[in-house]
């Protein structure tokens, strides 16, 4: 199988992205990105000088709409859901990088999103695009919502606690979440640039991060009922990588069987056959309150790669199971799930493209 890509938006960091990963995989023959402004690829993204490829306009890959096989949107909110259709119809598979279609109630997307869906009789058939919580549904699509970076790190981090019914969500699911500096695009903005970030946290939507609804409404399933997630969030002084901490109260009658062993064979149970998630399971060697960084994932273990890596521990004291999660935003955030996804709708190797490690 040689597939034929369309993405819409090739001159952000997602874009960019998909393309490096495009370029490598063994089931992709043609890659078309597209542009607005007449920008050169090559000097749009320097780090693919020599590739070959070319930007196209949308409207040029509008018309080629009958040849591709897959079409990513990596555009803001708003375009895909005005744009998929006419790819849909023409018989490509349309995975979106942006927040279109992930929400299945029209009037959720309105509340967060400020506008009307234009789409709203696709937003049912939308499958939301964590590979390894919907495989199935993946592989019968033809249309993705991707997760976004937060939301799929934290979907994987939490999953597993959510499902076995150990929490008490009368309480609110408590979410720190870091985000590098990539996650705020590829518009010049003088806060993240580097003499103004390095060294720093930038904090920002405290008033409720647009990926909290998502979750809310994605992790429900797993609950059994509706939750509320506490998020705050803010961008690190590095480039890529997705930082989450959650704190989950565990139900008091169920304390008792609760320690990091217990939770860490919850999860390694839950993934086991998961290439993409990995457990740091690491042993504790010191005493109480012991330093022990390496117990927990750490963000350059995962940057570069499609891998999440997510540790889990547990205070006794006031009943709450903590996991940390980490992924590099723009590959299993963005791009490299994107892949996977189209990989499991396309019939390959959910792995292909994928098979690098971190840095």
């Amino acid at each position: 199988m040689t597939l034929r890509i369309g993405i819409v938006g090739g001159t952000g960091h997602s874009g960019g992205e998909l393309c490096r990963l495009l370029l490598n995989h063994p089931g992709v023959g043609t890659v078309l990105p597209t542009a607005r402004s007449g920008e050169e690829f090559e000097r749009v993204h320097p780090n693919l000088l020599g590739s070959g490829l070319r930007f196209v306009t949308v409207e040029q890959l509008q018309e080629r709409a009958g040849e591709l096989d897959v079409v990513f949107f990596c555009t803001p909110s708003g375009e895909a859901m005005r744009s998929a259709p006419r790819f849909l119809e023409h018989g490509a598979k349309v995975i979106d990088v942006s927040a279109d279609f992930r929400f299945p109630d029209p009037e959720r997307y309105a509340e967060v999103y400020g506008e009307p869906h234009a789409s709203p009789k696709l937003l049912s058939e939308a499958v939301y695009g964590v590979t390894e919580l919907f495989r199935e549904q993946v592989a019968a699509a033809r249309l993705v919502a991707n997760p976004g970076c937060y939301a799929i790190t934290t979907v994987l981090g939490l999953a597993p606690l959510l499902r076995s019914g150990l929490a008490d969500l009368d309480s609110a699911v408590h979410l720190a979440a870091v985000n590098g500096t990539s996650g705020a695009g590829s518009k010049p903005v003088s806060e993240v640039m580097h003499a103004e970030a390095f060294a720093s946290m930038l904090p920002y939507s405290l008033e409720g991060h647009r990926h909290a609804p998502e979750l809310e409404t994605h992790l429900a399933p797993f609950a059994g009922r509706e939750l509320c997630v506490d998020m705050t969030t803010a961008h690190g002084n590095f480039v890529r990588g997705i930082y989450i901490q959650a704190s989950v109260a565990i139900r008091a009658e169920a304390r008792a069987g609760v320690d990091r062993a217990a939770l860490l064979d919850l999860y390694r149970d839950h993934y086991a056959d998961e290439h993409f998630v990995r457990i740091n399971a690491f042993a504790k060697k010191g005493r109480l309150n012991s330093k022990e960084y390496g117990v927990y994932p750490s963000l350059n273990a995962v940057t570069g790669s499609n891998f999440c890596h997510i540790g889990v521990d547990y205070d006794p004291v006031r009943g709450f199971a903590k996991v940390v999660a980490v992924t590099d935003n723009l590959v299993k955030g963005a791009a490299g799930s994107a892949i996977q996804n189209m990989n499991v709708m396309s019939g390959l190797d959910e792995r292909a493209g994928l098979g690098h490690y971190g840095l």
